[in-house]
């Protein structure tokens, strides 16, 4: 249970490590790729919160928090949406979009905090071969954290963007 909390902690850091970036860096579309260091840290935020919620029958932290209202943008999830919809995914405010992040992850936390080892062993998803238990898809939920914020610190690290963040 200490490691996924460990590795939950991670993606946060790293986020707050991008600050401080432009707007123009936050929302760039590097090679015309659709999603922007804004569209991935929001969409990193929206996974692990709308996740979350399902697992443990709360409210999504978008909402209870009022960051939906703060950010200005989209409940959507993120996955399945057109090039047009990601690219229309722009924000100026970085210190939100990580505040979200950390929200979110924060929700995991506490919710894993919760939970027995009987809790993770518990399958919570026969659609897949093998059918998934809830260690798994929290697990899930942090490499996908982790993977995507990955890719905002290398897009953030791009000289075109101009951000000389190492």
């Amino acid at each position: 249970m200490d490691m996924l909390i460990d590795a939950a902690s991670r993606p946060v850091q790293a986020a707050r490590d991008l600050l401080p970036l432009s707007s123009a860096q936050l929302n760039a579309h590097p090679l015309g790729h659709a999603n922007s260091i804004a569209w991935l840290l929001w969409h990193t935020g929206r996974q692990i919160d709308v996740q979350v919620a399902a697992l443990s029958g709360g409210v999504e932290v978008w909402e209870r928090d009022g960051f939906g209202k703060r950010l200005g943008l989209s409940a959507h999830i993120g996955y399945g949406m057109s090039e047009d919809e990601a690219r229309a995914v722009r924000s100026d405010d970085q210190d939100g979009l990580v505040a979200y992040l950390a929200a979110a992850m924060d929700s995991l936390i506490v919710y894993v905090r919760q939970l027995s080892e009987e809790d993770l062993a518990e399958v919570i998803d026969t659609s897949y071969d093998p059918p998934v238990t809830r260690a798994v898809r929290l697990v899930s939920i942090v490499d996908d954290a982790a993977q995507h914020v990955g890719q905002a610190a290398y897009l953030a690290g791009m000289p075109e963007l101009g951000a000389g963040v190492s």
